[in-house]
């Protein structure tokens, strides 16, 4: 809540303290309700200053892909590359960004496990998230989530459509070479190739 709220009460000295209490490096995590925070581990330590592959390199932007030899991996690397670009300030260092990521929002784009901490990791990376990944009706459908600027948003649905159109011409030609395997392949047109397999479809 905004303090110049009407409805804003200042925390008392003791929720001050309790707050930061539950900051505090492998303190145990909180729950209330349905909302909760997870206990700290050395390993977050490790995350922080020893980040292991590119996953955890730029784990404060959020979700992103683990499978290194992933033809997704191949596929997102540059949207993350791009993403961190612009969310990165150049003076900041990325271990003090997933320091933030962890202290601030408890490693996670939903929880909030310090206001301050959580606040200031958003206003240097001026919002931007990858959000999350997936594949909706096939394995080349990719659904790509992001909160950033509108020129990041064009390149992460140029590659959806790059990476649907491709897959898709795939299975196009699988389909055109079960029902003739001498049949002519011009690649490039999801369209084109359909058309020609309804052709073979129908004769």
């Amino acid at each position: 809540m905004k303090r110049n709220n009407q409805f804003y009460t200042p925390p008392t000295f003791k929720e001050r303290l309790t707050n930061l209490k539950y900051s505090f490096l492998f303190w145990k995590g909180r729950k209330k309700g349905m909302i909760h925070t997870r206990s700290l581990k050395w390993r977050d330590l490790r995350y922080i200053f020893f980040p292991k592959g590119f996953a955890e390199k730029y784990g404060y932007l959020g979700t992103s892909v683990w499978n290194e030899d992933s033809v997704y991996f191949k596929a997102l690397y540059p949207l993350v590359l791009a993403l961190d670009y612009e969310a990165k300030p150049k003076w900041c260092p990325r271990w003090f960004l997933r320091f933030l990521h962890v202290f601030g929002s408890d490693r996670s784009i939903v929880r909030v496990r310090n206001r301050r901490l959580h606040n200031l990791e958003r206003k240097l990376t001026k919002g931007i998230v990858f959000v999350d990944w997936k594949t909706k009706w096939s394995d080349y459908d990719l659904r790509i989530s992001i909160y950033a600027p509108e020129h990041l948003q064009e390149l992460a649905s140029a590659i959806e459509d790059r990476f649907y159109s491709t897959g898709r011409q795939k299975e196009l030609v699988e389909q055109i070479k079960t029902i003739d395997p001498n049949a002519s392949i011009v690649w490039g047109s999801v369209s084109r190739l359909e058309k020609q397999l309804e052709e073979l479809q129908n004769s």
